[in-house]
This record gives C-alpha cells, sequence and structure tokens, in this order.
C-alpha cells in the first residue's frame, strides 16, 4: 500500500516538474519615470535577448530559475530571477530606477555678483562672431575626416574621361589618380576609418549587455569587433540600424568566431 502511494506522489508530482523545467513565453512590462522604449532584456541563461517597445512592454522565453537582465544607459543596472510564479502566471512586472549620475560643482569662467557695473568689468574678450551674425551661408553638418577630404580632392574616374581629354575640358587629377590606384587606397582608407567609428560605437553601447549573455575572455573581446567588421554586410547591418538588429547580428558572428577559436585550439 505504501509502495503504491509512494507511486501516485511520484506520479503527480512528475508532470509538475517537467512542466517547470520547460521554457515558457511571458509577457513582461518595464515601467520608470525615464524612457522605456528600447531597454535591453536578456536571459543570461538561455542566452536570448530582446528589446522593449515604445510602451515599455516585452516578449522573451524563460523557465523556472533563469536570470533576467534589464539594462539602459537612463537605468540601473537590474537582475530578476524567474520565479515558479511568474512561470505560471506568464507575466512579469518590473520597475527600473532612472541612472542619476552625479558630478561635481565646476566653475566655468568669472563668478557674478550681480552688480552690472562689476561684472562688466570682470568680462574680457569679445563674443566670437560666426557666419550667422554677418549674413553668410555655411555648412552645419558632420565635418569630414582628414581621409574623407583627400578622396574628395582626388576625384572621381571614369573611363568616359579619357575622351574627353581630346577636348582638354577635363581636369587631370581624376584620371591620374585613377589609374596610378590613389583614389582606390584613398577608398579603402575611408572605409577603414568609418568601420572603426562603427566599431567603437557599437563596442561603448553594446559590449556590456551582448557579453553578458555571450561570454568572451577580455583579450578576445577588440578581436571580436574586427572579426564582424571584417564581414561584408558588417555596414549594412550595423550603421543607423536599432540595437536589436545589431545584436541579432554580433549574436550570429560570434557563433562562427567561438567555432572558430575551437578549430584553432584543436
Amino acid at each position: 500500500m505504501l509502495k503504491i502511494k509512494g507511486f501516485i506522489v511520484i506520479f503527480v508530482l512528475f508532470p509538475f516538474q517537467t512542466i517547470l523545467s520547460q521554457s515558457v513565453e511571458i509577457f513582461g512590462k518595464v515601467q520608470s519615470n525615464s524612457g522605456i522604449e528600447n531597454i535591453h532584456v536578456i536571459n543570461k541563461t538561455a542566452q536570448v535577448f530582446t528589446i522593449t517597445n515604445k510602451t515599455g512592454e516585452f516578449r522573451i522565453n524563460v523557465a523556472l530559475n533563469d536570470s533576467l537582465v534589464f539594462s539602459s544607459v537612463q537605468h540601473q543596472f537590474k537582475e530578476v530571477v524567474i520565479s515558479s510564479n511568474i512561470i505560471s502566471t506568464k507575466i512579469l512586472l518590473v520597475k527600473l530606477d532612472e541612472q542619476i549620475n552625479e558630478l561635481d560643482e565646476v566653475v566655468v569662467g568669472k563668478v557674478l555678483t550681480g552688480d552690472l557695473l562689476k561684472d562688466i568689468a570682470n568680462v574680457e574678450g569679445d563674443p566670437p562672431i560666426n557666419f550667422y551674425d554677418v549674413g553668410i551661408p555655411g555648412y552645419t553638418g558632420r565635418i569630414a575626416t582628414q581621409s574623407e577630404r583627400r578622396l574628395s580632392e582626388a576625384g572621381v574616374f571614369k573611363p568616359q574621361m579619357l575622351l574627353g581629354l581630346l577636348g582638354g575640358g577635363v581636369p587631370l587629377n581624376p584620371i591620374l589618380n585613377g589609374i596610378s590606384g590613389r583614389t582606390k587606397m584613398l577608398k579603402n582608407r575611408v572605409m577603414i576609418e568609418r568601420k572603426e567609428s562603427l566599431i567603437n560605437t557599437i563596442k561603448t553601447r553594446l559590449s556590456k549587455d551582448f557579453f553578458a549573455s555571450n561570454p568572451l575572455d577580455e583579450d578576445l573581446r577588440m578581436d571580436f569587433f574586427y572579426f564582424c567588421a571584417d564581414d561584408e554586410n558588417f555596414i549594412k547591418y550595423c550603421k543607423n540600424e536599432t540595437d536589436f538588429k545589431i545584436l541579432i547580428f554580433l549574436r550570429h558572428k560570434y557563433k562562427q568566431y567561438t567555432e572558430n577559436l575551437e578549430i584553432a585550439n584543436d
């Protein structure tokens, strides 16, 4: 009789434990006084991730005792362990605290006393004049790098320019630079600089969150980013894209990188 009762208890508990160990999709919502869109939600245990939408909502697969990490620039880091209650309700509400960076007080320039005559006497120099002050049109876009300026000066070589030489109305610089290979060299240099800039941007913004769910030795991380930059689609998938799309690309390259490491170690 005792054996039968024991068997019944095991029979009842087994499906319950099986359910808890399975991965389920939960619905979550982030609450905060700051922006709640594009917050990174990372399942460190299962190594999957997502981001919140404009209302702070997200969906992600979890299992019992998985660790969810919530991270963004404007919020304090928070980690939540998935409980049986979350598994059963499939709902998670997370309150994030705003990240406050307190800076030391810095006094710049002269300290004003409130006495107009004294304050005027303490002011040195004339205010700078810009092109708006004198009515001259000016450029306010991104300043070109030295390599970009040199590429612009080199000009773009087109084969039909050779025919224009007969009339003498075609500049020689684009032709000479194209034939000598200088234009191609400058284009490669500009591309390398753009990749370097994009690598540094991604590394600063996403490195912490990405390596939280995709572990890699500290001394290999920069090599990994250069490995990503070598991909012919690096600019296409990472330039002006959302963090979510960039993380998907990095995850794809991470699998390739770790496979290469295993082959090299063997």
